[in-house]
């Protein structure tokens, strides 16, 4: 097991003595996470790391996962949908489905002394709050910047009831009756998404999955999502085949919160249909070595989204020292200065764009890779996530005091 003092070398030895003498401040209080997957998406993966590191330190840290049918997931991908601004229509029966089983699973969870619940999916498991008298803080890791009306409104009466909200970036900030708090999200340096590996290691992966690396070769990894915008990619990918000679990889899987991942898979399979240079990889639960090689095997790094809470996908690639182009969208924005940390693009034609100015300049390219990888270790590593947070805790119970670290 990773321990915190293993970040030592990465973060240096002030960063984690700090985490410890904060981690005091709250001692003997539990700490509950809720949301609605233990595999597939960026919350899933941050708390698999986090939790531990918490309770080395001694805070008491646990995750739960709320239960839902297909109907319920049906429901809350609408919700994610339009809050992400694209049309959808959610019926009352709807609402009152994803209320009813919000409250099945209020009925059956026991909650500690700050309930941190992630996303809108278990957010109405908040009408337990007044009778229990718990802390309660709702985060948000999504793209809040231009949400539907309706399903903002609906959402909204349960935020509100929450003791704080936060969110990953300025611009998904809201107006709201309680406090707001803006954390990014982090990527952990030591998980086998990220950490170094061996160069025959990264080898034998692009050799297993006949990747022909005497040729560029751009990747993609992100879950098989409509706002991840494959599609796009294959497009982007298509204007440049016809200048150069380069392999497109779109690599990832999927959410168990997410019933729309095989239609958007049929649809990335027809666009690709027929050109043996695509490779598209639908990768399992704990492909987390493989992600990590592709990334680093590849000349450049795409995450073409068209809407993004954060993006780690965009740290991952950075912190790997990888030219990046991602779109200039949600979170991503923090993670990339234009044309100096990465490349931040607008459309399927400006994609296209780069990733030719980035083959035909590879001394450029390098340099975006050296100025993201120092932006990510100063910025969006998880040994700050873990401070904020924990300030965010000691926070809850020391309201007014002075905290001496």
């Amino acid at each position: 097991m990773i321990k915190l003092e293993d970040y030592i070398p990465v973060v240096g030895k002030s960063v984690v003595e700090e985490l410890f003498m904060l981690a005091k401040h709250i001692e003997g209080k539990k700490i509950q996470n809720i949301n609605s997957t233990a595999v597939g998406g960026g919350v899933a993966e941050i708390l698999t790391r986090m939790i531990p590191l918490l309770n080395q330190m001694g805070v008491q840290a646990r995750w739960d996962v709320i239960k839902g049918n297909e109907k319920f997931f049906v429901v809350t991908k609408k919700f994610h949908n339009g809050l992400h601004g694209v049309p959808v229509s959610v019926s009352d029966e709807e609402y009152q489905w994803f209320l009813e089983v919000n409250r099945e699973n209020a009925e059956q969870m026991q909650f500690d002394d700050v309930v941190f619940v992630h996303d809108p999916q278990p957010i109405g498991l908040v009408e337990k709050r007044q009778q229990l008298g718990k802390n309660w803080i709702w985060r948000c890791h999504i793209d809040f910047s231009k949400p539907d009306k309706n399903i903002w409104r609906f959402l909204e009466q349960y935020i509100s009831r929450y003791d704080a909200a936060v969110f990953s970036a300025p611009a998904f900030a809201r107006r709201l009756s309680i406090p707001q708090v803006l954390i990014a999200p982090s990527i952990d340096p030591l998980s086998d998404k990220n950490k170094e590996l061996e160069q025959s290691y990264i080898d034998s992966i692009f050799e297993q999955y006949k990747i022909d690396r005497s040729m560029p070769v751009v990747t993609q990894i992100s879950r098989f999502d409509y706002l991840k915008d494959p599609v796009g990619v294959i497009k982007a990918y298509k204007l440049v085949k016809k200048h150069t000679d380069l392999q497109l990889v779109l690599a990832g899987g999927g959410a168990t919160d997410d019933p729309e991942g095989p239609a958007i898979m049929k649809q990335v399979m027809d666009e690709a249909a027929g050109d043996k240079n695509i490779h598209v990889l639908f990768l399992p639960p704990g492909s987390d070595l493989e992600i990590n090689a592709l990334q680093r095997g590849s000349t450049i790094v795409l995450q073409k989204s068209l809407k993004e809470g954060f993006g780690l996908t965009v740290s991952e690639a950075l912190w790997k020292g990888k030219p990046t182009i991602a779109g200039a969208v949600g979170g991503i924005p923090l993670q990339i200065a234009h044309k100096y940390s990465g490349i931040l693009t607008h459309s399927i034609e400006g994609t296209a764009h780069w990733i030719k100015q980035l083959i035909n300049e590879p001394e450029f390219a390098q340099r975006l890779g050296v100025n993201g990888k120092e932006h990510i270790k100063n910025n969006f590593l998880i040994t700050r996530h873990i401070k904020d947070y924990l300030l965010l805790f000691v926070s809850l119970f020391h309201e007014g005091d002075v905290i001496t670290l």
